[in-house]
């Protein structure tokens, strides 16, 4: 399988090096051949056994002394064929390692063996953590002896609209899912079975899996109201992500919602405007800091990250003595930062090997259920909590 991904805008450059990277790595190494990317590509190219020097089917025909038509007729059962020479085929296939193609496999009625995975590439993509999740979701459907194919159309209902109408797939997985999703329509009027990672605002009768953000910043705002602080403020996401993903506002919601029961003040703000930078998120944090807050709660990039702690040491401030901070949703570890920082983490995996685990069981007797599949919140201390200065121990 070689990888080929549209080389338009900023965001596929660097999704294009991660998946090169990681393909040349021993966990991809399995039938898979890296070649130049072709930069005019759109969606993932798959390429036949044949084409990565694997056995094809002329080869097995020849191993076991027969035609190719031979081969193809017991392979599909489309016409009776000896036990003999069923046996010599299937001893030949064994041998040679052979496995029918896509079209092959289609055309005999039978499952593709693949899964599209849509991720809508936009130039406000954020690659690194989209990449995760890319990654994440192929290493799943690889141990169920799933291949994935990538539709980056920014038009995302394009790709997916195509794929299900040439039975191309098995099922479809959709990433980055915006509050209002065009994905969800279509989801409901395609035969091809479907599961969202992330959840949409319209989520009836959908398959959806995704961390329980809500659980996650309400646990973030308990530990920090149980230290003592008064005074909370979050750092978010850039303003476009409020728009287009589905998480941040849920963050957000729950985060003022929380802060409400426990009867503490509550201040948020932005770490950019169509994208994250690192300026924006000096400005909010400076900000919230400025207004009294003796906690953040950080839910933006790894690079909003360091700029938060570059402010709060550059004003000479220590964590936790002087301000508390704790991560909610981060998929890098805050163990590398400058300051190591208290997480509920979002673990890319644990998500894409559910969402994964039910396309597959979409395709049994027994499909899953519609609805939310929620997975908990964990917490990962650093020691970046602490009382708020002043407070009687």
């Amino acid at each position: 399988m070689t990888t080929a991904i549209g080389g338009a805008h900023p965001a596929a450059s660097e999704l294009l090096s991660d998946a090169t990277n990681l393909l040349r790595s021993a966990t991809f190494r399995r039938n898979v051949s890296v070649e130049a990317f072709p930069r005019s590509a759109s969606i993932i190219e798959l390429v036949t056994d044949e084409e990565v020097g694997m056995a094809n089917i002329t080869e097995v025909a020849e191993a076991a002394g027969v035609s190719i038509s031979t081969v193809s007729y017991a392979l599909s059962g489309k016409r009776p064929v000896s036990v003999d020479t069923r046996r010599r085929i299937e001893e030949a296939v064994a041998a040679l390692g052979y496995s029918p193609n896509a079209g092959a496999r289609m055309l005999a009625g039978r499952r593709t063996q693949i899964f599209a995975l849509t991720e809508p590439l936009r130039s406000d993509t954020h690659a690194p953590t989209h990449m995760q999740f890319v990654l994440a979701t192929a290493i799943a459907a690889r141990r169920h002896d799933y291949d994935i194919l990538l539709l980056t159309d920014e038009e995302a209902q394009a790709g997916m609209r195509r794929v299900a109408s040439n039975g191309l797939v098995d099922a479809i997985l959709v990433l980055d899912v915006a509050p209002d999703d065009p994905r969800v329509a279509l989801a409901r009027q395609i035969p091809t079975p479907t599961v969202f990672i992330g959840i949409p605002n319209d989520n009836a009768g959908l398959v959806c899996v995704d961390l329980d953000f809500e659980a996650a910043v309400k646990q973030a705002v308990d530990l920090l109201a149980d230290a003592g602080h008064a005074s909370i403020g979050l750092v978010g996401q850039a303003e476009t992500a409020y728009a287009k993903s589905n998480f941040p506002p849920r963050v957000r919601a729950g985060f003022l919602d929380r802060a409400a029961e426990r009867g503490v003040a509550a201040g948020h703000g932005t770490s950019g405007g169509k994208i994250a930078s690192r300026t924006a998120a000096r400005k909010t944090a400076g900000a919230l800091l400025d207004g009294g807050a003796t906690a953040l709660i950080l839910h933006c990039t790894e690079e909003a990250h360091g700029s938060v702690l570059a402010l709060i040491a550059e004003r000479g401030l220590r964590v936790p003595e002087d301000v508390s901070v704790i991560s909610v949703g981060a998929s890098f570890d805050t163990a590398v930062l400058s300051t190591p920082l208290d997480v509920i983490p979002l673990v890319p995996e644990a998500s894409c090997d559910l969402a994964v685990s039910l396309a597959v069981q979409a395709l049994d007797e027994d499909p899953p259920e519609p609805g939310l599949r929620l997975v908990p919140p964990t917490f990962v201390s650093r020691g970046s909590i602490a009382a708020p200065p002043g407070a009687s121990v």
